[in-house]
């Protein structure tokens, strides 16, 4: 099961990395200081997931647990970059945050359902529990920019 508690480990930790590096990536185009600090809040709330999993996968693996590969960081602002290139509103960012937040939901609920009767760690269960509510709240937040 050790196996698994580390597949779920990297898993959150990946969203949470790429949750911090699309809110790096918009940040220089914000000007609204209000969207800013939303933004900035967001970003702490991954940062603080992926510390707590960092925290945990000492205990399954001397290795560090694993991040968005170059190429996806890569996609990832690429695509950020085009999206944005006309429109750098409040409403758009907002629209593109949400979008890609949309997923990791879609991820971290598919993880949850997957190991329902598995024996997880009770403290790897909470983390993956933990980020799905964070990305649910953030997605209620940002909507609000739509």
């Amino acid at each position: 099961m050790e196996n698994q508690n580390l597949n779920i480990l990297d898993e959150v930790n990946k969203g949470a990395t790429m949750g911090m590096d699309a809110i790096s990536f918009v940040s220089d185009k914000v000007v609204d200081s209000k969207f800013k600090g939303v933004l900035d809040t967001e970003y702490n709330k991954y940062k603080k997931i992926s510390q707590r999993v960092n925290d945990l996968y000492d205990n399954y693996s001397d290795k560090e647990p694993h991040e968005t590969n170059a190429m996806t960081k890569m996609m990832t602002w690429y695509g950020i970059q085009m999206k944005t290139m006309k429109d750098q509103s409040n409403e758009k960012i907002s629209e593109l945050l949400v979008q890609g937040t949309n997923m990791g939901i879609i991820e971290g609920v598919r993880l949850q359902n997957q190991n329902q009767d598995s024996d997880l760690s009770q403290n790897v269960r909470q983390i993956l529990n933990d980020f799905v509510a964070m990305q649910e709240d953030s997605v209620e937040t940002l909507k609000k920019y739509l």
